[in-house]
């Protein structure tokens, strides 16, 4: 466990530890948001909250920085809750459990929060100190950035003052972020009619596990292995030479997170068992070699279990088998303007069978609003081919760069100086507040900037300590210079 003389002094990493005591969920900031209230009345700080459930908290200008122009920070409460399958954790009643490993501060076994809690953590140490020479500030704490975007797309508009925002959400300490892709979730609902499996037949659970998963924005163009495309690639590997009744299925987690693992379980008579079970040992050899740079730690295996009561009928089973098979996955297009920028992308985040009731959760990016659509229409209409239900929510703009404004050219200037080298200035496949923020506040200039942290969304989340307290240093330093 973690001993607060293992990190740096900086008193920001008292807040992240702070923070990460507390439960927050997506739409479950509750207690977070408690927490920053009482910070604020502690220390006689104005707070307001909005209808949608967002904080801001106002800070005066530091003596002589009155004339200056109000500066808004930025960051989001909620944290994305992931856990390896074999970690007993209840993310609802317990806090992070921290570990520093080398040069890298990270949790045992679950996402560290550090998405968006550094960012929380510096906005909290800022305001608490009498010693950071700033602007008049607006601190804006959102919430459910996660899993919609509900906080951001529920800001008044124009309530905030700010020329600038300072969002504190980005992952390379080298990067400076002025622009993002949008996002839409495509969802399907299903009905199927179910059948008898014979008293004959056995179960079996087919576990696939130990994949990288990561965030499906930041690490979409990285190849790592999908659970959920994985285990209907096998599926329809079975189908082609065995018989059996597909009962349930269970992948992936969270909309915004690389599927890590997905449980089949199907039913089968004992003459087809061997067969089954030499497939999957094949495929697994399959999926180990394709993967084994991206997800060493890949594993498939199959266990017997009780056997299931009902599954799907042949004709159903097929179809669906089919569908997810073909359903598109990863990388739609790449940016023909930026190098090495993914365009537009889809991640296919969560299928779930239960009792004959499918349902499939997935998420489309792009930099462009018309292809933003034009991939949710082509993982939508299979679906909608086969009668499923399929609808759309979440949606979400996109942030356009604005490289030439004058925040850019400050912060690119005080990054030199601070680090002794110009950062990269670039836009991100993955989805930032800012866009919405901006159609709020249109006049507001934005940065989006942040420590370098890895491996986002999943439970190898780990945040750079170094990188962390330049970061900081950096954020200090462009308060007391910006004008």
């Amino acid at each position: 466990m973690l001993n607060r003389n293992d990190l740096p002094e900086s008193n920001f990493w008292d807040f992240f530890i702070q923070l990460n005591d507390i439960p927050r969920a997506s739409k479950k900031e509750e207690a977070a948001c408690s927490f920053v209230r009482a910070f604020a009345s502690e220390r006689n700080l104005e707070i307001k909250e909005d209808e949608a459930g967002n904080l801001l908290i106002c800070k005066p200008a530091s003596p002589g920085m009155e004339d200056r122009p109000i500066v808004a920070l930025q960051g989001h409460l909620d944290m994305v809750h992931q856990k390896n399958a074999s970690v007993a954790f209840d993310f609802a009643t317990e806090g992070i459990r921290m570990k520093v490993e080398g040069a890298w501060l990270k949790a045992e076994g679950t996402t560290l929060g550090a998405d968006n809690g550094l960012g929380v953590a510096y906005m909290l140490a800022v305001l608490d100190s009498d010693r950071v020479a700033h602007p008049r500030l607006e601190a804006l704490f959102t919430i459910d950035e996660e899993t919609g975007m509900t906080g951001a797309k529920g800001l008044q508009k124009n309530w905030l003052e700010a020329k600038y925002l300072l969002n504190i959400d980005t992952e390379e300490d080298d990067e400076l972020t002025i622009g993002c892709a949008g996002g839409v979730d495509t969802l399907v609902e299903h009905t199927f009619d179910t059948e008898s499996v014979p008293d004959s037949y056995v179960g079996w659970a087919i576990e696939l596990k130990g994949l990288f998963g990561g965030h499906s924005g930041t690490d979409i163009h990285l190849g790592r292995a999908n659970a959920n495309k994985l285990l209907f690639r096998l599926l329809h590997r079975l189908q082609q030479q065995c018989v059996f009744t597909l009962n349930e299925v269970d992948g992936g987690g969270l909309r915004n997170a690389i599927p890590r693992e997905a449980v089949a379980h199907i039913s089968c008579s004992q003459d087809q068992s061997a067969g089954i079970d030499r497939i999957i040992r094949e495929m697994e050899e399959v999926f180990q070699r394709e993967y084994s740079f991206t997800d060493p730690e890949l594993s498939l295996r199959c266990l017997e279990i009780e056997r299931p009561e009902i599954g799907l009928k042949p004709d159903d089973q097929r179809s669906l088998i089919h569908q997810l098979q073909a359903t598109f996955n990863g990388i739609y297009r790449l940016s023909p303007e930026v190098a090495d920028l993914v365009e537009s992308s889809s991640n296919l985040a969560r299928v779930r069978l239960s009792d004959g009731q499918l349902d499939v959760q997935s998420l489309q990016r792009s930099s462009r609003e018309s292809a933003k659509w034009d991939v949710s229409d082509t993982v939508a209409s299979p679906f909608r081919a086969m009668g499923a239900e399929v609808r759309t929510e979440g949606s979400y703009p996109g942030w356009t760069p604005q490289p030439d404004s004058s925040l850019v050219r400050l912060m690119t200037e005080l990054h030199e100086e601070s680090f002794g080298r110009p950062p990269k200035v670039l836009a991100c496949h993955a989805g930032l507040e800012c866009g919405l923020i901006g159609e709020a506040m249109p006049e507001m200039q934005m940065i989006s900037f942040g420590p370098t942290i890895r491996n986002a969304h999943s439970p190898d989340e780990c945040a750079h300590i170094g990188s962390a307290e330049k970061v900081w240093n950096y954020l200090c330093l462009v308060l007391s210079r910006i004008s």
